[in-house]
């Protein structure tokens, strides 16, 4: 039997994963999904077992970003407010756990590439492709990724997604460090990383080199 909910969660010893769950729309972020991904996340906040996330996508792509059809539809006070909720829900993501990882494979554009910004780390497939395309309709992503990306990338190569709305493909995001790797089975790599941090560091330990970390997720 499918199971058509959104997002899929999935909870292992010390890791979860989240698995974007609407591949007939690319696993474009809806209201109701980011709702549903309001809702785990609160449960991974309770789990104090939990010492990784791993976010990824059904299907060959991690998301195609907001849903431009609500979007659309939305007046300015609901896109205000739209705005606020992902940026909350992005930072809340990255602080339910101590180390949290993008499994990245297809599509990673607008909304879904700040969520995979929102990371801690981020591992593509060879056939990932990421972009910033909000420019091209007269818009800007309002979830964190104009503070997030730069602070990543630089300056100098986030003006360049940002403002030219380009893609780039895998290779190039590894390049720039975008990306901290590329591997065939993304996820699997991610799963694998996880298992060797956690025999390595306990909770209380990854919790403790996170805090020390500047910057902004």
């Amino acid at each position: 039997m499918t199971d058509n909910r959104p997002i899929l969660l999935t909870e292992r010893e010390c890791c979860a994963i989240i698995t974007l769950n609407r591949p007939a729309q690319l696993n474009c972020l809806s209201r109701a999904t980011l709702d549903e991904l309001s809702e785990v996340i609160e449960l991974l906040h309770g789990n104090i077992k939990l010492c990784a996330l791993i976010v990824t996508g059904r299907d060959g792509v991690f998301s195609a970003g907001a849903d431009l059809n609500e979007v659309s539809a939305l007046d300015s006070i609901e896109a205000f407010e739209f705005s606020r909720c992902g940026q909350s829900l992005f930072t809340s993501l990255n602080d339910a756990v101590p180390v949290t990882i993008a499994a990245i494979d297809g599509y990673c554009l607008g909304g879904g590439l700040d969520i995979a910004l929102s990371c801690d780390l981020r591992y593509a497939t060879p056939r990932a492709w990421f972009q910033h395309p909000g420019v091209k309709r007269g818009i800007i992503t309002g979830w964190g990724g104009t503070q997030r990306l730069p602070r990543l990338i630089g300056v100098d190569a986030a003006r360049r997604l940002l403002i030219s709305g380009e893609g780039i493909g895998a290779q190039e995001a590894h390049r720039i460090g975008l990306v901290n790797g590329i591997h065939e089975d993304a996820l699997g790599y991610a799963c694998q990383l996880v298992e060797r941090i956690v025999e390595k560091f306990t909770r209380e330990e990854l919790i403790d080199v996170k805090g020390r970390i500047i910057g902004v997720r």
